[in-house]
């Protein structure tokens, strides 16, 4: 729960540091979409089903620490990447190009292309392995895997058509971060 309650705490104080313009409620991420609170209640019930059934389970303080390191690692990335990216990072995909939008390749982001991606997806997977979940562990593993293939292939859209061949030589020298996820194919 404190993991959980920081990471959407502290996506809206950055947010309300780095591009307060376009600060709201949703900046929480709270209601983030259908799949996440469903997720988010499929891993508690499995918690308490397992704690209930099988408490030998729950005792795996090495794996736990594996999972807090995990959820640690990843937020910090995620915040360093919204800190990085100031006023060009926001929670929507953009369709149009800001004037005040560059091509951020500095920090974090010389070292993965979507570093608040990867922060994201292995925050998520670290909670469950900190709470020694199975059945979550490997369904946020394929669930935020392909959410983040299909967000990457997108945002990847608008960053070719907004920065042209800069971004493509960028996208040459530079992976996602993600497991088997490359990207939008460039010709």
């Amino acid at each position: 729960m404190c993991s959980l309650s920081f990471f959407h705490y502290s996506e809206y104080l950055v947010t309300a540091i780095i591009n307060p313009r376009s600060l709201s409620l949703d900046s929480f991420l709270l209601n983030h979409s259908v799949e996440y609170t469903l997720a988010a209640v499929s891993s508690w019930l499995e918690f308490t089903v397992e704690k209930l059934t099988i408490p030998e389970l729950k005792q795996s303080s090495w794996l736990s620490l594996v999972g807090l390191l995990m959820v640690l690692c990843g937020e910090a990335l995620r915040k360093a990447a919204m800190l990085t990216a100031g006023s060009n990072f926001n929670h929507i995909v953009q369709n149009e190009k800001a004037q005040s939008h560059v091509l951020v390749t500095s920090g974090v982001y010389a070292f993965f292309r979507h570093p608040s991606y990867v922060g994201w997806f292995y925050w998520s997977i670290g909670t469950q392995i900190m709470l020694c979940n199975p059945v979550c562990i490997l369904g946020y593993t394929v669930a935020s895997w392909r959410f983040f293939r299909e967000r990457i292939e997108e945002e990847e859209l608008s960053l070719i058509h907004f920065f042209a061949e800069d971004y493509v030589e960028y996208k040459r020298r530079v992976p996602t971060g993600l497991p088997f996820i490359s990207g939008i194919r460039v010709n």
